[in-house]
């Protein structure tokens, strides 16, 4: 690993020569993750040399993670990246893939703490792109991370919190040891929900928090309503809202499908094909981009979110729609050529 002694010698190759594929900054982070590992092998080394001197664009994407390390100690201080060096590969792996991230969209050191993707790396639990994965917490509440999800648990002697940083949790709660009486609670960058013995999800939108309950209730408080008359509005099983800093939308009928990511599918129902794509988006790496031409064609159907290739060729078994791969990692929905 370069340190500040070396990093005047890349760092002007390695600012260089305008923007990098994210699919390059990507493969760079996973060699670097992997050699990061407690026992990388030699063929590992000879590889990831192979693959860096393949093209120069490698090479620059391999200069700019070693010098954003180095920024990143600067900034964040020596024990951050002790941290790093320590965590497990996982957790490497989870920091190499943000400061790729951050590099391949022109940011910074300062500017990549305040992304999702560093939210995740020093979150509790979170999940990748595309995984699903279910914890239990000291009390027996049970909570299933969506895809893209980052969460904090804070249980003290007044409460149990869960902070969404990112992405939806489905959570269903177990009562409190009766002596201590906590409630449940969970926080998004909105406000807060709390349980009144119940099964419910909470997604962090970009600028509103969803919630459904499917079992028992929910209150939910705006950040910003103490005092505004928008204050708290409970939602009851079978109900769903959104709510701002400001105040809580009246509810609305919710279905069971809306969870149905718990089983690894997406059930969509006379859904708009452009925001069947958006949803679908959130579990694949990369970008699938809708033609506008077919973006208010209707589709309705159950759909893999563990096998998104699967889906979109389920998605042209019903639909007009042919499937353009750029690269793996950059796919267009379009109609269907005529015969």
């Amino acid at each position: 690993m370069l340190r500040a002694d070396a990093a005047s010698a890349n760092m002007a190759g390695a600012a260089g020569g305008g923007p990098i594929d994210p699919a390059i900054v990507r493969r760079a982070s996973e060699w670097m993750a992997r050699l990061w590992s407690d026992s990388p092998s030699e063929a590992d080394v000879a590889a990831c040399a192979q693959w860096r001197a393949a093209h120069p664009d490698h090479e620059r994407a391999w200069l700019r993670l070693q010098v954003m390390d180095i920024k990143l100690e600067q900034v964040a201080g020596p024990a951050v990246s002790r941290a790093l060096l320590e965590a497990p590969s996982s957790g490497r792996r989870r920091a190499l893939q943000a400061l790729g991230l951050a590099i391949a969209a022109g940011g910074s050191a300062l500017a990549l703490r305040e992304t999702d993707q560093w939210l995740a790396v020093t979150a509790d639990y979170s999940t990748g792109t595309g995984e699903i994965r279910e914890i239990s917490l000291p009390d027996g509440t049970r909570v299933v991370l969506n895809t893209r999800t980052a969460i904090d648990v804070n249980f003290d002697a007044s409460e149990r919190r869960v902070v969404v940083k990112r992405g939806e949790i489905l959570v269903t709660t177990a009562p409190d040891h009766p002596a201590a009486h906590r409630p449940f609670r969970v926080q998004s960058r909105e406000g807060m929900v709390q349980a009144l013995g119940t099964r419910f999800t909470l997604r962090q939108g970009d600028r509103l928090s969803h919630v459904a309950v499917f079992e028992g209730a929910v209150d939910v408080y705006p950040a910003n309503a103490a005092g505004s008359g928008n204050g708290v509005v409970r939602v009851h099983s079978g109900e769903r809202t959104v709510f701002s800093g400001e105040r809580a939308e009246a509810p609305v009928a919710a279905r069971e499908s809306a969870a149905a990511w718990v089983r690894g599918t997406l059930v969509a129902e006379n859904m708009r094909v452009a925001d069947f794509l958006v949803e679908l988006n959130r579990y694949r790496t990369g970008f699938v981009r809708c033609d506008p031409a077919v973006a208010d064609l209707r589709v309705t159907g159950v759909f893999s979110v563990l096998d998104t290739d699967r889906a979109l060729r389920n998605l042209m078994l019903g639909l007009p729609l042919a499937v353009t791969y750029r690269t793996p990692y950059w796919v267009t929905v379009h109609a269907k050529p005529s015969a």
